[in-house]
């Protein structure tokens, strides 16, 4: 038997006055995830465990059975592994977004999700200009440093604090002092960058410093092979994916046109995947898009981008004779722009069949699986 499972970032999200008391997912036409409700069987997830933020890290890390507490030292090393960087025992990555940053309030926690050409001039323009940290730039506003000999520090994503002032989330802790000077050194290396001169005159926003979060050491997780018994392959365009997928001994199956935002190539997602099944005997693919819409606080945009998984679940539909899963990895509603902790529901086609007529967040809460925590979800899958 083989197995896909399709995962809409930050898919789910709240009822809004403005679809007519719908949830997204509810009002988007999402004719093959209905199918598949009508097919299968639905039930809920909890994908955060008590103790732990509603991070995309965790809640992927849970649902491939890899139990945070466990397991889970930060965001950074994650993605530090997934660009082939070989983390020392006493180095500390951190995840570093290009932020704007106006008047000391987080404007725009992406930089006006700025391409990765000219992400990439800047922040490689920092060059070594602070002593003891690397720079590397990754795709778009995500890019990475890397403390030696740090000790890490309590830093806030910058997707959470979009409207807020800055000052009262600055780094804290060991590392701090250091984490601060880049961000000084930052801002005033990209004051007058020639990559914001030009979005400048263009006016889009301005990448005006970086944002460290998310530090931690080199984790070691158990390979998923060895795990499950089963080979295993992640599609991703985002570095997390792919970092939790190298931790876990996983293929890693890039996709031209994937951008991890919302202009991704969905149909080359969906033939790559079909392809990749063949030799794997599961597949996770995620898709990034409803997550940044979410964060964006774009109803439109996450109605198209549910939309578009839907036309990926339909290529796979068509052509896969196996178990298929949807889920989100957590909520990103519109109304808060960032994640919570809500369980999040799930359908699965080729387990057993509910009464479940349409996928959604209501309809999935009286689906025939009940509730279940994610670190248990590919145990049961796979049984």
């Amino acid at each position: 038997m083989k197995y896909i499972v399709i995962l809409g970032d930050g898919m789910a999200d709240e009822p809004l006055a403005q679809l007519g008391g719908k949830t997204p997912l509810e009002y988007a036409k999402t004719p093959n995830m209905d199918r598949m409700a009508q097919n299968g069987a639905c039930g809920m997830l909890r994908t955060i465990p008590d103790g732990f933020e509603a991070g995309s890290d965790i809640a992927n890390m849970s649902i491939l059975g890899y139990a945070p507490e466990l397991y889970y030292t930060g965001r950074g090393p994650l993605e530090a592994l997934s660009m082939g960087i070989d983390l020392d025992a006493h180095d500390v990555a951190y995840r570093c977004n290009l932020v704007t940053v106006d008047n000391g309030i987080m404007t725009d926690f992406s930089a006006g999700h700025i391409s990765s050409p000219e992400g990439a001039e800047l922040f490689s323009s920092l060059g070594q200009r602070i002593p003891g940290v690397v720079f590397r730039p990754g795709v778009s506003y995500r890019n990475l440093i890397v403390v030696h000999d740090g000790k890490g520090a309590i830093s806030t994503p910058p997707h959470d604090i979009v409207g807020e002032n800055i000052a009262n989330y600055l780094p804290k802790g060991p590392d701090a002092g250091l984490l601060l000077r880049c961000m000084e050194k930052s801002h005033e290396i990209f004051f007058e960058h020639p990559v914001n001169y030009a979005r400048q005159k263009l006016g889009k926003p301005l990448a005006t410093q970086i944002w460290p979060w998310s530090g931690g050491h080199k984790p070691a997780f158990p390979s998923f092979e060895t795990k499950y018994h089963k080979k295993g392959g992640v599609i991703s365009a985002v570095d997390l994916l792919k970092g939790i997928a190298r931790c876990a001994g996983m293929e890693v199956i890039t996709v031209p046109g994937a951008t991890g935002y919302l202009d991704t190539d969905y149909d080359a997602k969906g033939r790559y995947a079909l392809e990749a099944i063949k030799h794997l005997d599961f597949l996770y693919l995620h898709i990034e898009a409803p997550d940044e819409a979410g964060h964006l606080g774009n109803v439109e945009e996450k109605i198209r981008a549910i939309e578009s998984v839907d036309s990926v679940i339909g290529m796979i539909l068509e052509e896969f004779d196996g178990v298929l899963a949807v889920l989100p990895d957590h909520p990103t509603p519109i109304r808060v722009k960032t994640h919570t902790r809500d369980p999040v529901p799930f359908v699965i086609m080729g387990k057993g069949k509910d009464a479940t007529e349409q996928y959604s967040e209501q309809a999935a809460r009286s689906g025939g699986f009940g509730m279940k925590n994610a670190v248990d979800f590919l145990d049961f899958l796979f049984s």
